[in-house]
Parts: structure tokens; C-alpha cells; sequence
């Protein structure tokens, strides 16, 4: 015999912002991570801050990294992070060191449920 319970599951909250942690020169962030997140962003009507590591936004960079990301001394790029409405982060994704191609699949596997899926159930 199969007991099946229902479980009621809140519904995941949108982010109040998305940052993305990221250098100019590199081809996993920009176009691949970048520039979806930024259109993803606009349909949303939420920000999204861009935080080079290349620039004075690096502290930043590395802070949020270090306190919710895959840190080490030289962490992969790119990184995003959810910004919750309590002032929360949390880390979704981490570029893949295996080629650009898994970075993009990641980037649209992001896109297309959870809190960035543009309808969800």
C-alpha cells in the first residue's frame, strides 16, 4: 500500500534584486550570464546590479562571494545572487568551469523555474 500526503508548499517569493558578480572579459559572463539576467530583470521590474571584478565594485564582489558564494582566492565567474525583500542573499549560480556552453545551460535552467521563471504554477 502507497501512502501519498499533500504537502502545501509556499510559493517562492520573488527576489527584490539579482546580482551578478562578473568581469567584462569574460565570455561566461558576458553576453552568456549578463545579458539574460538584465532582460530577465526589466520583465520582472526588478534591478539588477552588475558587480565587476575588474572596477571598484571588486570589495563588493568579493564580500558577497566570500559571505554566500563558491569562494576561494580566485572564485569562478560568473556568480549570481537572489536579493530577498528581508535584505537576504542567496547564491544560484556559479559559471562552469567546463566550457561556456554548461554556463549557458545553467543560466537558462536559472531562467526558466524558480524565482526568475517568468510564470510560474
Amino acid at each position: 500500500m502507497i501512502n501519498i500526503r499533500a504537502v502545501e508548499v509556499e510559493p517562492m517569493e520573488r527576489p527584490r534584486a539579482i546580482h551578478v558578480v562578473y568581469a567584462k572579459w569574460c565570455p561566461h559572463c558576458v553576453p552568456t550570464t549578463v545579458e539574460p539576467l538584465e532582460r530577465r530583470a526589466e520583465e520582472l521590474g526588478i534591478p539588477c546590479f552588475l558587480h565587476d571584478i575588474d572596477t571598484d565594485e571588486v570589495k563588493l564582489a568579493d564580500d558577497l562571494v566570500e559571505k554566500y558564494g563558491d569562494w576561494s582566492s580566485d572564485y569562478v565567474i560568473p556568480q549570481v545572487f537572489l536579493e530577498q525583500s528581508d535584505g537576504k542573499f542567496e547564491h544560484v549560480l556559479t559559471g562552469s568551469s567546463r566550457g561556456v556552453t554548461f554556463t549557458k545551460s545553467l543560466v537558462e535552467n536559472l531562467l526558466a523555474s524558480g524565482p526568475l521563471a517568468k510564470s510560474r504554477p
